[in-house]
């Protein structure tokens, strides 16, 4: 079975053993799986199980069941008392940790990690929301809870994570803004996603606003605090600038403002966020797509930081 697989001696694509799995499982043709920041964690040893010689990289995707069910890929697995929310589970982990996931032509996953796929999403969007587009689906509605009219504002532009709030904010009526180190990402956030404006990072905005959506972390922290009119929410869930931030504690509980971490999010949400996807006429932004034997070129065009919206790997 073709894969991309982290092995003993890295990471490695070609073929490999079929993989099995514990009874009540289903298998998956895989059609098409997308790159995350997270798969750089994965690929570098991050909660690997040492007793494994080998583990398919890859979380996120989309494919058939043997019942002939086209399915996307829920990626995270906790213990059944958190099915509710299982990012509450203090144990939680994702596919790909200590389990195969989804960078093959086969994947053997739990009945409930696989979703009925909507008609009206193709391979390449449905690989695409599991990860990035459910973290952002998360934010916006579920953590901040933005409604019709709000300015909300997105650190960073072009990654994964910052395109699904651009382009999920606006099919939910929001004004959204953008700020990028980088003037051409920000610009084409604006043309090619339809942000309403783009700003330089660090910068003064023309008014304070009602969210601001961070996945950035130390780097921006302290910019997204000043940036919320009062009583505004500011929703952090990422890290990839740092994970220290200093924090005006004073302007924190005089402007009662709200700093509210999230985290990917639930089967259920992911399956609403797919039918939403649908109704609105929006899909992941793709930047690229890769043949499965290709797959550790993808992996470098995830990594490289010039990206904009999701890799995506063709798997059958």
């Amino acid at each position: 079975m073709l894969g991309i697989r982290l092995t003993t001696s890295g990471v490695t694509v070609g073929e490999g053993p079929e993989t099995t799995a514990p009874d009540g499982w289903v298998r998956v043709r895989m059609k098409a799986a997308s790159v995350n920041a997270s798969d750089f964690a994965m690929a570098a040893g991050y909660r690997a199980d040492p007793s494994r010689q080998s583990t398919v990289l890859g979380s996120d995707g989309a494919g058939i069941t043997d019942d002939g069910t086209e399915v996307l890929i829920y990626p995270i697995l906790a213990a059944p008392e958190f099915a509710a929310d299982p990012m509450l589970d203090p144990n939680v982990r994702m596919l790909s940790q200590g389990v195969d996931g989804t960078f093959a032509e086969t994947a053997w996953l739990p009945r409930a990690n696989v979703v009925p796929k909507p008609a009206g999403l193709s391979w390449e969007a449905a690989a695409g929301l599991g990860t990035a587009w459910l973290t952002a689906y998360r934010m916006l509605f579920t953590r901040a809870r933005a409604v019709p009219g709000e300015t909300v504002l997105v650190q960073g532009a072009g990654g994964g994570i910052a395109t699904a709030l651009v382009q999920l904010g606006k099919a939910a009526g929001l004004r959204v803004w953008v700020v990028s180190r980088d003037p051409e990402r920000g610009d084409r956030a604006v043309r090619e996603l339809g942000a309403d404006a783009a700003f330089p990072s660090g910068g003064a905005l023309p008014e304070p606003v009602d969210v601001v959506l961070d996945a950035v972390g130390g780097a921006t922290f302290g910019h997204s605090l000043s940036a919320l009119r009062p009583g505004g929410r500011l929703v952090t869930a990422g890290a990839s600038g740092g994970t220290l931030a200093q924090v005006d504690l004073t302007a924190l509980f005089l402007r009662s403002l709200s700093v509210l971490g999230s985290s990917m999010g639930s089967r259920d949400e992911l399956a609403r966020m797919a039918d939403f996807c649908v109704t609105a006429g929006i899909s992941p932004r793709i930047d690229s797509v890769w043949p499965l034997a290709d797959g550790q070129r993808a992996l470098d065009r995830g990594a490289g930081g010039s990206a904009f919206g999701k890799v995506v790997i063709r798997c059958g």
